[in-house]
């Protein structure tokens, strides 16, 4: 089986002016971050607004995904607390031939590992014919992967649990599983990850950040100087004052207003924000003109 690794992007969502999903131009924009250096992209994550938008929106853009030239790249992410919607929108995933997801625990309501193996482990008795990558963010969903946990996960499905997206970063640096996947979720946390036997990374803010993060990957995989990383992680570090997803679209809605359309509650930067923000970028030499827009 082969592992999945590298550096990867939690997709954006477009939306139109209706606040409806813009299939077409969400899959665009996939394909430019993928153009711009990321090996994949994963749809559906937090950053892709995946819990405010509506299943039917889901399943008509994973209808369309089979027509991308990158459709091997793809992670589907379900954002779906209702064990039963998240079941039936893998099975219809695999009707499309997409089989590597990304899986986050539902949220609201507070469990343990137990509970945590029992949602997995109905998921795998509809769907045995799959790759999952578990998602950790405890911020999101209340509950943070156990190393015993994973462990106990991998031990009884290790061909279907076979990753973590840890972006609670209590996994990265202690958990060894052997032909198993670990990606920080940040790249500040890249380089570092890599130097500990990690395997790439999962984040937001590659979106905008994929050449940088790309040559901080290669260069380890090569034994190359690190030249990128100071900047990198200063990219990271300005995004961090902000809500990931508010300072992303206000950003890519420099190139196409499109960009600016976001579901409630969220919404772009104030003015003094973005100010700000925009300066941080500058001190660093970010260059917008790297960014392809949908």
């Amino acid at each position: 089986m082969e592992q999945i690794k590298g550096v990867y992007a939690a997709g954006l969502s477009v939306l139109d002016e209706n606040l409806a999903l813009d299939v077409k131009n969400t899959i665009k924009h996939a394909e430019n971050v993928i153009d711009l250096g990321c090996h994949g992209v994963v749809f559906f994550g937090s950053t892709g607004q995946s819990q405010l938008i509506s299943l039917s929106e889901k399943i008509q853009l994973i209808n369309e995904l089979p027509k991308s030239k990158y459709k091997n790249k793809f992670i589907i992410g379900t954002g779906l607390n209702s064990l039963i919607d998240t079941i039936n929108l893998m099975k219809i995933s695999k009707s499309m031939g997409f089989s590597n997801f990304l899986i986050m625990p539902p949220a609201y309501y507070k469990y343990g590992d137990e509970e945590v193996i029992n949602f997995y482990s109905k998921i795998i008795k509809e769907i045995n014919d799959c790759k999952i990558i578990l998602y950790n963010f405890e911020k999101l969903c209340g509950y943070k992967f156990s190393i015993q946990c994973v462990e106990n996960l991998v031990k009884k499905f290790p061909n279907q649990i076979v990753g973590v997206k840890d972006s609670s970063y209590n996994l990265f640096e202690t958990l060894k599983i052997k032909n198993f996947s670990i990606f920080p979720g940040s790249e500040a946390k890249l380089l570092k990850g890599l130097e500990l036997g990690c395997d790439g990374i999962i984040t937001a803010t590659t979106n905008v950040t994929a050449y940088l993060a790309r040559e901080v990957y290669d260069n380890f995989q090569k034994n190359l100087p690190q030249t990128s990383n100071e900047k990198l992680c200063g990219i990271r570090a300005s995004f961090d004052n902000y809500n990931l997803i508010s300072g992303l679209h206000t950003l890519m809605s420099e190139k196409n207003q499109i960009y600016q359309n976001l579901l409630p509650p969220l919404k772009l930067l104030n003015e003094a924000e973005k100010e700000e923000f925009f300066l941080n970028l500058k001190k660093l030499n970010f260059n917008m003109e790297t960014l392809k827009a949908a």
